[in-house]
């Protein structure tokens, strides 16, 4: 699912865009798979050329603002930012990196004046858990705005050249008592607070689903044929990116059903039932 991570009313939200069913090649190839549009059997497409498919007819509208990209580490790679690098050089990934990745310092300018072809990649920097081991003591306070509440993280970053997709990126540890997580990004502009509160917002994606699922309720849908299930799937999506875009333009903050001590923010189920319209409108679709 592709979605458009916005801030309403000091809470983060995704709005949905656009989804795609992903079928295995060899299920398309023993004819497993029974959706047939126009008589033509679904052509096999990986996870990634699917995801920057969806992604570059969105990204071309907003070319003029660099778009970024928040994924999470299976997407964080070369498999999705090269399509995307080559098509729209202006966009820019946001993602986490794994420990065993390793880092390289940028090339020397000595190197640059000697004999034969120029360095790409400098010295080997190590590993990123050996160097969360040997930069924890260098880390800075922050304050970030993470799930709904300003929290203060210890966190350190630095610029390094990245083989796997063969560009610098500035690397963010967020340091805990025990533990400790790294996030890169392409794009050498956004500070240490935007990258964390970037990342921190990607969890609204994982709620998009249960948003969709349970509240407008997609999984209740009694569809079979092919059409059919797309369809309301479709129309699922765009009742969730109404809801949102009607929490945007109403004036006080929807009240909340269940009060939680010391959480403000507002549910998405708080959204649907503040107006009894919505809310017929939502159930329908």
């Amino acid at each position: 699912m592709l979605g458009l991570l916005k801030p309403i009313k000091g809470r983060w939200a995704c709005l949905p865009l656009g989804c795609r069913f992903y079928h295995r090649q060899k299920d398309i190839a023993a004819g497993k798979i029974n959706v047939r549009r126009h008589g033509r059997v679904p052509v096999f497409q990986s996870k990634m050329a699917q995801a920057a498919a969806m992604i570059l007819p969105v990204a071309t509208h907003f070319s003029c603002h660099s778009p970024l990209i928040v994924c999470d580490s299976w997407f964080g790679n070369n498999g999705l930012w090269k399509p995307l690098n080559a098509a729209e050089p202006s966009i820019h990934l946001l993602s986490r990196l794994r420990s065993s990745t390793v880092l390289y310092a940028e090339p020397a300018d000595a190197a640059r004046t000697a004999k034969g072809r120029p360095r790409k990649y400098g010295d080997r920097c190590g590993s990123v858990t050996e160097l969360a081991t040997s930069l924890r003591a260098q880390a800075q306070k922050y304050t970030a705005q993470l799930y709904g509440k300003a929290r203060e993280i210890r966190a350190y970053d630095q610029i390094f050249l990245l083989k796997t997709l063969r560009c610098p990126v500035r690397v963010v540890w967020v340091f805990r008592k025990t533990q400790w997580v790294a996030f890169f990004t392409t794009d050498l502009t956004l500070s240490v607070t935007q990258i964390v509160e970037y990342y921190g917002a990607r969890w609204k994606i994982e709620a998009g689903f249960k948003e969709i699922k349970q509240e407008i309720g997609s999984a209740r849908t009694q569809t079979r044929t092919a059409d059919a299930v797309t369809n309301h799937l479709h129309f699922c999506l765009l009742a969730t990116t109404l809801t949102w875009i009607y929490a945007d333009r109403i004036t006080a903050d929807p009240k909340r059903r269940h009060i939680v001590k010391g959480w403000t923010s507002f549910a998405f189920s708080d959204v649907v039932t503040s107006h009894n319209k919505l809310g017929t409108l939502s159930r329908a679709i």
